[in-house]
């Protein structure tokens, strides 16, 4: 089994603040009502601030120390890979992944996982640092050097895992959101 560097960062990761939490409501047009999934959402720090924002929040994430970490009274976690969501199709109303697709191993299969669990007229909103940024490229050799697996892509790649159509593309200092509409 691969060292897991989640496992060891999890009891920590929770208390880290996410400071783009009121970018991250006005691009998934929240409040809605309905189910946000949060994939790779980790300990659920940013999905519990989202809770008042919708009718049900669920994270999905692979590692079990990090989802240890949730609040099950208020979340609820599921242990899955991104690339295997467990949920039927068209389930939810708006699906999130902050900071994780890097991590994934499979990122087209996770594309078509979010897009397929997403309803029609839902909302997908992908947040990962910008590889276009000198900052990120740096943090990128890093988690190169602790042997993370990371893979980090710009925008307009991220934006070229869904199909055509209504996909947007915002990019402010370090971070991009990719918004794709079903």
């Amino acid at each position: 089994m691969p060292f897991d560097h989640f496992d060891v960062i999890a009891p920590i990761y929770a208390r880290v603040t996410y400071s783009s939490l009121d970018r991250m409501r006005q691009i998934a047009g929240l409040p809605a009502k309905g189910r946000l999934l949060d994939i790779g959402g980790g300990t659920g720090r940013v999905a519990s601030a989202l809770l008042k924002d919708v009718d049900e929040v669920l994270v999905a994430d692979v590692s079990m120390g990090m989802l240890k970490q949730t609040h099950p009274a208020t979340l609820k976690p599921v242990c899955s890979h991104s690339e295997f969501l467990p949920f039927p199709s068209d389930s939810f109303e708006r699906v999130i992944m902050v900071d994780a697709l890097h991590h994934v191993i499979d990122q087209p299969a996770s594309a078509r996982e979010m897009l397929r669990v997403l309803k029609p007229g839902g909302r997908i909103i992908i947040e990962e640092p910008d590889i276009n940024s000198f900052g990120v490229k740096l943090i990128a050799l890093a988690e190169k050097l602790l042997l993370m697996r990371s893979h980090f892509l710009a925008p307009l790649r991220i934006a070229s895992l869904f199909p055509a159509g209504d996909t947007n593309i915002i990019t402010e200092d370090s971070s991009a959101w990719v918004v794709i509409s079903k």
